[in-house]
C-alpha cells in the first residue's frame, strides 16, 4: 500500500540496530547523498546485515522512453493499449490489456511492450502516488502505451529480476526515494532529470531471482483470492438481480415468480409493475442515524493498528488506527458509500470511518435486510452528477422494497458468499503484510530463500 504520509529521508548519519534496514539504505537512495561523478558511474557496494547491496543508478540500468500522443478518436479500438490505469493498480501487467488504442506499425515498434519493461506514472496529483510501477513479464505484440506514463526498459538482459523489481519499486525503501525527488518540483511528475538521480539498493541477480520467484508467490495467492471474490460477488449479484429486478424470486411452490404468473400492480413512480404487496421507498427512508465515532483523517491513518479505517478509496481498508473512540462496532453489516468516488463497500466487522467523504448507511433491519439493501445501493446510478457531493441525491433514490421475509430469505443464501470473500480479504491483507515486511529481511540477508 502506497504511503500516506511520507516522511523526508535524513542525509545525516545515525547509529542503527541489525535490524534498522529501511533508514540507512532509504539514506543511501536519498539524492542528496551522492558522491562525485566517478561513484555515481560505478555501483557502490553497502553492506547491510548478511548481505552485500550494490547501489546502482537507476538510468545505468534502465533507458526510459515516453509514451504514444494520442487523440480521443484513436482510442477504444485498435492494437492493444496501456494505461494509467492499468499501471497504477497493478504490480504486473495483466495477461491481456483492457484498453485499445488505435496505432500505426511504426508507432507500435516506437512505443513497444515487452516482457522485462517497467512502467511508471510520470505524472499524479499528490507526491506519493507518483512513479507507481507496473512490469511486463511477456512480449504484448502490437501493443502502446499511455503518455501518461514512463517506459523503462533494460538497458542489459542479466542485471535485474523483473519480478524483483516489480516488489521492489513498490516498497516503502523506493517509494520514500520516489517522494524525495518528487518535493524539488513544483509538481508531482517524473522526469529524466529526477530519473537520473534515483538510485537503486540490489542484491545479486541470483538472489533477486530467488526472492522475486518466493514473493511472487504469495502475490499469485492474493491474485487469486481476488478473482474468486470477484466471482462470487458477481454470483450474489446474479441472484439479486434475479429475486428484485426480474422479480423471479422463488414464490411459494419455488416456482419463478413473475414468469410463473404471479400478480403484478402497477408503480406510478418507478413506470413499471412490481410484485403486489411491495412497496417504493428512497434510500433515505430505510436508513437509520449515522454512528457516532471519531473520524480519522488520512493524515492520521497508519499501517498497522487494533482497528481497519474504512474511507471512500479504491482500497478496501485504506489503513488503521488505535484510537478507541474512533471504532464502530457493528451489530449488522453497514454500507459505506463514497460521498464524491461514488464507491459502495459492505462492512461486516468493526471499523473506523475515514473522515473525507465517507458516509456510513446503517440499515433499518424492520424494512430492509443488509444484504438486499447493499446490492439496491450498488445498483443506483449516479454518474450524471459529474464530481459532486453525492449523498444527497443518493438518499432521494427510489427502491424496490420487499416483503422481510423474502429480504432476508435472500440474505440467508448469500451471508456465505460474503462470509468467504472477507476470509479471503483478510488472508489478503496478512499476505500484504507478510510480504511487505519479508522484502527488507530478504534483501539485507536475514531471511534466506531456501
Amino acid at each position: 500500500m502506497a504511503e500516506r504520509t511520507p516522511a523526508n529521508v535524513s542525509s545525516s548519519p545515525r547509529k542503527r540496530g541489525s535490524s534498522d534496514f529501511v533508514s540507512d539504505e532509504a539514506q543511501a537512495l536519498d539524492p542528496r547523498v551522492r558522491g562525485n561523478d566517478e561513484q555515481q558511474q560505478k555501483p557502490k557496494l553497502v553492506r547491510s546485515g548478511g548481505s552485500e547491496l550494490r547501489q546502482h543508478s537507476f538510468a545505468d540500468l534502465y533507458e526510459m522512453s515516453s509514451g504514444i500522443s494520442s487523440t480521443p478518436a484513436q482510442a477504444g479500438h485498435g492494437a492493444p493499449f496501456l494505461s494509467f490505469s492499468t499501471v497504477f493498480n497493478n504490480y504486473f501487467l495483466p495477461e491481456a490489456l483492457p484498453d485499445l488504442m488505435d496505432s500505426s506499425d511504426s508507432e507500435q515498434e516506437t512505443y513497444s511492450v515487452r516482457a522485462g519493461d517497467i512502467f511508471l506514472t510520470r505524472t499524479s496529483e499528490t507526491v506519493d502516488e507518483l512513479g507507481m510501477s507496473s512490469v511486463a513479464l511477456k512480449d504484448y505484440p502490437h501493443a502502446t502505451f499511455s503518455g501518461f506514463l514512463k517506459r523503462l526498459r533494460p538497458r542489459e538482459r542479466g542485471q535485474t529480476d523483473p519480478k524483483f523489481m516489480a516488489f521492489y519499486l513498490r516498497s516503502p525503501l523506493f517509494r520514500k526515494a520516489m517522494t524525495n525527488n518528487a518535493v524539488m518540483v513544483l509538481r508531482a511528475s517524473l522526469n529524466e532529470q529526477i530519473f537520473s538521480y534515483l538510485k537503486l539498493l540490489l542484491p545479486d541477480f541470483d538472489e533477486q531471482t530467488r526472492i522475486g520467484a518466493f514473493l511472487h508467490l504469495l502475490h499469485a495467492k492474493i491474485d487469486l483470492n481476488n478473482r474468486i471474490n470477484a466471482e462470487l460477488e458477481a454470483l450474489a449479484k446474479t441472484i439479486y438481480d434475479y429475486w428484485f429486478v426480474q422479480f423471479d424470486f422463488p414464490d411459494a411452490h419455488g416456482r419463478p415468480y413473475k414468469s410463473s404468473g404471479g400478480a403484478m400492480v402497477w408503480n406510478e413512480t418507478l413506470k413499471r409493475d412490481i410484485p403486489a404487496g411491495w412497496c417504493v421507498l428512497t434510500i433515505g427512508d430505510v436508513i437509520l442515524k449515522q454512528p457516532k465515532a471519531l473520524k480519522v483523517p488520512a493524515s492520521s491513518v497508519q499501517t498497522n493498528g487494533s482497528t481497519p479505517v474504512i474511507d471512500q478509496s479504491t482500497d478496501f481498508i485504506c489503513g488503521y488506527t488505535d484510537e478507541a473512540d474512533a471504532r464502530i462496532e457493528i451489530e449488522t453489516p453497514h454500507v459505506v458509500f463514497g460521498d464524491h468516488t461514488r464507491i459502495v463497500k459492505l462492512v461486516c466487522f468493526d471499523y473506523a470511518r475515514g473522515a473525507d467523504g465517507t458516509q456510513v448507511l446503517v440499515p433499518n433491519t424492520e424494512l430492509v435486510a443488509p444484504f438486499a439493501f447493499f446490492q439496491s445501493i450498488a445498483r443506483v446510478d449516479l454518474s450524471n452528477y459529474g464530481y459532486a457531493r453525492h449523498f444527497k441525491f443518493l438518499k432521494s433514490a427510489h427502491i424496490v422494497v420487499p416483503e422481510i421475509s423474502l429480504a432476508n430469505g435472500y440474505d440467508e443464501v448469500v451471508r456465505p458468499l460474503f462470509t468467504s470473500v472477507e476470509g479471503n480479504r483478510r488472508q489478503n491483507r496478512e499476505l500484504t503484510q507478510l510480504r511487505d515486511w519479508l522484502l527488507p529481511l530478504l534483501m539485507n540477508g536475514q531471511v534466506r530463500v531456501a
